[in-house]
């Protein structure tokens, strides 16, 4: 099955692979997965239906297949999902250790899907919990309320439309190790999915004005699915288990932080604040570590 193929030529350095990273929700994600062939497979639901779509970055080149009816909408989106609408470059910082790693991670880009309910939901289910629960929690809901992946990909699933989600009953979430007020937050927002994909087009203020006017959306959740569905480069995740103190290390050399100490130190490089964090994340920077560590809950036991 060869799919619609496109091919394209960035015109900058590319690194795929760590480009499009955040947007694989855990090892196992049913909707993302690498290939020994160096190719990253992606599925989505897009306006225009199921698509998936194989990616392929070799000596300057993009080739890409897409398969189902959302294929011409993934093709047509491939450059702004691989970076080009981004702009590393408006982050300026002093010479140091950051520069340099700047200048090495130059090929990583902040890509921007278009899609802010395929990012919204598993921002959800991340929230006050363990990052393993909460990948748990995406590949049981997608393994039975998504759908199978158009294409040759064996084993690939499309997540849920917004109202297979609604009509999730109670114990399916539970089952699944989500509580009800996350359970509740998701059924709320995919009731107002038309509005909240439309905040894929505005900018950052509006944007995070809309998916927070959503009760049980916080700053740190829409932070994290904008910086995924718009690329954007300043929404920081406010409310972050490890993220402050990583900041105030790498910054300033401070082993525990709050998140408005981190803001003030973000606050010289506003517009770019989530773009540097990103930066640090990718140095592999650690602040060192005191005491326990969030320990998971286990939901279906209540």
């Amino acid at each position: 099955m060869p799919g619609t193929e496109r091919r394209w030529r960035p015109g900058y350095p590319l690194d795929a692979a760590r480009t499009l990273l955040p947007l694989r929700r855990g090892p196992a994600d049913p909707s993302y997965r690498t290939t020994g062939d160096g190719a990253i497979w992606r599925a989505s639901r897009t306006p225009d239906g199921p698509g998936t779509i194989r990616i392929i970055a070799r000596a300057g080149e993009v080739t890409a297949q897409a398969w189902g009816p959302g294929a011409d909408w993934l093709l047509e989106r491939l450059p702004a999902l691989l970076g080009a609408e981004d702009d590393p470059g408006a982050l300026v910082l002093p010479p140091g250790s950051l520069r340099e790693a700047q200048r090495t991670h130059a090929g990583v880009r902040l890509g921007r899907t278009g899609l802010v309910l395929e990012s919204l939901v598993p921002a959800i289910l991340e929230q006050k919990v363990t990052t393993d629960e909460a990948y748990r929690a995406w590949r049981i809901l997608l393994r039975d309320f998504g759908t199978p992946a158009p294409g040759p990909e064996e084993g690939m699933r499309v997540a849920p439309s917004a109202r297979a989600w609604a009509l999730i009953p109670s114990w399916e979430w539970h089952r699944a190790g989500v509580d009800p007020k996350r359970s509740a937050t998701i059924t709320r927002a995919v009731r107002l999915a038309p509005r909240l994909e439309e905040a894929s087009a505005l900018g950052h203020a509006d944007a995070l004005a809309r998916l927070t006017a959503v009760p049980g959306i916080g700053l740190w959740t829409a932070a994290e699915t904008l910086q995924r569905s718009n690329g954007d480069a300043d929404a920081v995740s406010v409310g972050d288990y490890h993220l402050p103190n990583l900041v105030g290390w790498a910054l300033a050399g401070r082993p525990r932080s709050t998140d408005e100490q981190m803001l003030d130190l973000l606050a010289p490089y506003t517009g770019q604040r989530y773009r540097l964090c990103r930066l640090i994340l990718l140095t592999g920077t650690h602040a060192p570590r005191y005491g326990p560590r969030l320990t998971p809950n286990d939901h279906r036991r209540r």
